[in-house]
């Protein structure tokens, strides 16, 4: 599962990587490659919950089988593409599809392992987000200069199919073929540590999705690194993402080891989380290529206590048995903002308001830490009004 998710990755953050050269060939605006990512965000964001009903129904065998071969054939077909329309109808596919990514991850761990092991497995399937970021600029750089960014993408397309002729050999066990047993933790759509929770995860977040997907274009456009040079210079920032999900883990961890309430745990996250993300907003002013690609990795490293520490809120909120449904929360919510924000930055950088792109980015984590601040007390009664009890 950790190299599905990678492979994932891969395949999503291609394009990313690839732009500048898609640019060339194709005219697309910068505008227009960020209606391209809010096709796949959009589309992402209803993958996670329809894939995890279905992967309950389907079970996890054929349900991955049937999302990895969809966004594998999404993938490959980008090699096709020729204009804004069909990017953003493959991105569609490819998004959709990939909303199975971790609600699969989710539920192997479930049926695999038992509790003592799961956050363990759990960490390491869902590490492979980052790894795969980090790892599309050393694999489809090399491609594209050789061959051209289409093959790029008849590669990412192949490595999906040969993940499923292993799956297909592991998934023969039992507890692979069969449904996964969660718990039912009482849950309410109404309770405001939901929208606390969203809020925390999905804006923090942003600036995660902000650099994934315009760094390479502002790299191009302003420091003027070719599509080579992004190859040797890309996997920093997620690098970055990589460090911060395993350093807020431990900390967090570590926290509430020592007694601090999970709640306080997070706060405290978050608020180092906002203090070395702020500086964020200076980059644009940075004229060093290696104190900037600093300045990424750190923003980076940074969004993670948003992420873990705002999963470290959930799950102690509602309960370990609600996990998938969490996960779903997050990563669609969080989708969902880039779906939003993507069109805006890359008008920002059409343009040239690359300033004013990244004060907006860096924003974001102030205004989901206070709504955080705002909603994580006590849940909502029946009544709508808020319980005293916790």
């Amino acid at each position: 599962m950790m190299l599905v998710s990678t492979i994932s990755y891969i395949d999503r953050n291609a394009i990313a990587v690839l732009i500048p050269s898609i640019q060339k060939e194709t005219g697309l605006t910068a505008q227009e490659y960020g209606w391209i990512v809010a096709a796949f965000s959009y589309a992402y964001m209803i993958g996670n919950p329809l894939w995890g009903m279905l992967l309950d129904r389907l079970g996890v065998r054929n349900g991955m089988t049937l999302a990895v071969a969809g966004w594998s054939l999404a993938s490959a077909f980008h090699a096709m593409a020729g204009g804004p329309v069909s990017f953003a109808l493959l991105r569609t596919g490819l998004g959709f599809c990939e909303g199975a990514t971790f609600p699969g991850a989710l539920r192997t761990v479930m049926q695999t392992l038992e509790p003592e092991r799961r956050s363990r497995g759990i960490a390491l399937s869902y590490s492979g987000g980052s790894l795969g970021a980090i790892l599309t600029p050393f694999i489809v750089t090399p491609i594209a200069v050789a061959y051209g960014w289409r093959a790029a993408f008849w590669i990412t397309g192949l490595a999906g199919m040969l993940w499923l002729a292993w799956w297909w050999r592991i998934c023969k066990r039992p507890e692979l073929a069969g449904r996964p047993v969660i718990s039912q933790d009482s849950f309410a759509w109404r309770d405001r540590r939901v929208v606390a929770f969203i809020s925390a995860y999905a804006m923090g977040a942003v600036p995660l999705g902000f650099i994934l997907y315009m760094s390479g274009l502002y790299l191009s456009k302003v420091f003027g690194q070719s599509q080579a040079d992004l190859g040797k210079l890309l996997w920093i920032p997620p690098m970055g993402w990589e460090c911060g999900y395993f350093f807020w883990g431990w900390w967090i961890d570590r926290l509430v080891k020592r007694g601090v309430a999970v709640d306080e745990a997070c706060r405290r996250a978050f608020t180092w989380g906002l203090v070395f993300g702020l500086p964020l907003v200076f980059a644009p002013g940075m004229t060093s290529l290696p104190l900037f690609m600093a300045e990424l990795f750190l923003a980076m490293f940074v969004t993670g206590s948003f992420i873990v520490g705002g999963i470290a809120y959930a799950t102690s909120a509602f309960g370990n048995g609600r996990a998938g449904l969490i996960a779903g929360l997050g990563a669609g919510s969080f989708s969902a903002l880039t779906a939003i924000t993507a069109p805006i930055f890359g008008a920002f950088f059409d343009q040239h308001q690359y300033a004013m792109s990244f004060w907006v980015a860096a924003a974001f984590p102030v205004a989901g830490y206070v709504l955080w601040l705002c909603f994580r007390g006590a849940p909502l009664s029946a009544s709508g009004t808020a319980s005293t009890q916790r």
